[in-house]
């Protein structure tokens, strides 16, 4: 057992505690990671709120990168001493949904994932001798953590930690959505509702695409700042007229592409209006468990739009996170510049409330 500092929730609608707490060493196929940064997601705030449900107590934090400092039996891609991001979605290269290009739904890792466990069926985090469970089979809210080998995409040693965080969820699942779920292409339209860390990574892959017209929506005027800076074409607050202004900066149509990376069914409706006939409205954001959105079938059949769920961009990790930092390197990707304050652990309660004010393009929890 190795003593940690960890930030726990015991129950939702309570702060974090951040905690002495005993974690267990790698088992067959699982390694140790020191962590140097996890980002501050909205999706760890859905477990605060209770919107996602999720075993307690737990620890959240599914955005991060650190240095592999153990590794069990039968690890054979990940060694000793290498540099990684991590990733929430693992996969095991063999079922039937790896098996058709789409890891990021691998269904030998999503139950447990979910349950907050190992592959085994139980956490390797424990405080007051009771089990913790893993948000996304992760927990980077802690200064070390036992996960699944496949978690972890190693990276290049002169690679920032605290930018290869980054890439865990906010850049794939923004960059991801517009690249690989839309599928934008050059010369289209798009329309992002919400300018977070996800939403202005949808806007940078927008770029990456070659779209012409990339309007961002959001209620807070310095996050159109953001949107600018990142690549947006025009800003918009959100209003009564959003939709109209959407389709007079689109020949009177709509976007060929919209993006709701905020989790609100009224946007989510507001989005398929926006939507030009035959395009395509594409659902970001994550919503709280049994949230009912109204997308009228009629509307649908009638106009063609298609709508589609993108869960972490559809990326392929192990392909894709290399490729995210080669774009950082080559400067056709921001990543420093999404980072807009860094704090320690004990702050995490502060961060959250920043990040839900709208001060920060995103928030990163730095580790000694």
């Amino acid at each position: 057992m190795r003593s940690i500092q960890a930030a726990i929730l015991t129950e939702p609608n309570t702060p974090f505690k951040v905690v002495q707490a005993e974690l267990m060493p790698p088992k067959t196929g699982e390694v140790q990671v020191k962590i140097a940064a996890s980002g501050v997601c909205h999706s760890d705030w859905h477990v605060v709120t209770g919107d996602t449900k999720h075993p307690m107590p737990c620890i959240t934090g599914h955005e991060g990168a650190g240095v592999v400092v153990a590794v069990g039996e039968g690890v054979n891609r990940i060694k000793m001493g290498d540099h990684v991001t991590l990733s929430w979605t693992p996969d095991c290269g063999e079922c039937f949904y790896c098996q058709h290009g789409q890891p990021n739904l691998c269904e030998t890792y999503t139950e447990p994932i979910w349950q907050g466990v190992m592959l085994d069926g139980t956490p390797r985090l424990y405080w007051n001798g009771e089990p913790v469970y893993h948000y996304c089979g992760l927990g980077t809210f802690s200064e070390y953590i036992t996960i699944p080998e496949q978690s972890c995409i190693p990276i290049d040693k002169d690679i920032p930690l605290k930018v290869a965080a980054l890439v865990g969820c906010a850049v794939a699942t923004g960059v991801g959505a517009a690249l690989y779920t839309a599928h934008v292409q050059p010369g289209e339209s798009v329309a992002v509702y919400g300018a977070g860390g996800v939403g202005l990574n949808v806007i940078q892959g927008a770029v990456l695409a070659g779209a012409t017209t990339i309007i961002a929506i959001d209620t807070n005027q310095e996050k159109m700042l953001m949107a600018k800076a990142f690549g947006a074409t025009h800003t918009l607050i959100a209003g009564n007229d959003t939709v109209k202004t959407i389709q007079s900066l689109t020949h009177g149509r709509g976007a060929d592409h919209v993006f709701e990376s905020v989790g609100l069914a009224r946007l989510q409706e507001e989005g398929l209006e926006a939507t030009r006939p035959g395009g395509k409205l594409t659902l970001v954001g994550l919503s709280p468990m049994g949230t009912p959105t109204n997308l009228p079938g009629a509307v649908l059949t009638r106009t063609e739009k298609t709508v589609k769920g993108s869960y972490y961009g559809s990326v392929s990790p192990k392909r894709d996170f290399p490729n995210f930092l080669e774009m950082y390197r080559a400067g056709r990707l921001k990543l420093d510049e999404l980072i807009s304050r860094e704090y320690r652990l004990d702050q995490i309660n502060e961060a959250y409330a920043d990040m839900l004010s709208g001060q920060v393009a995103r928030g990163i929890i730095v580790f000694d």
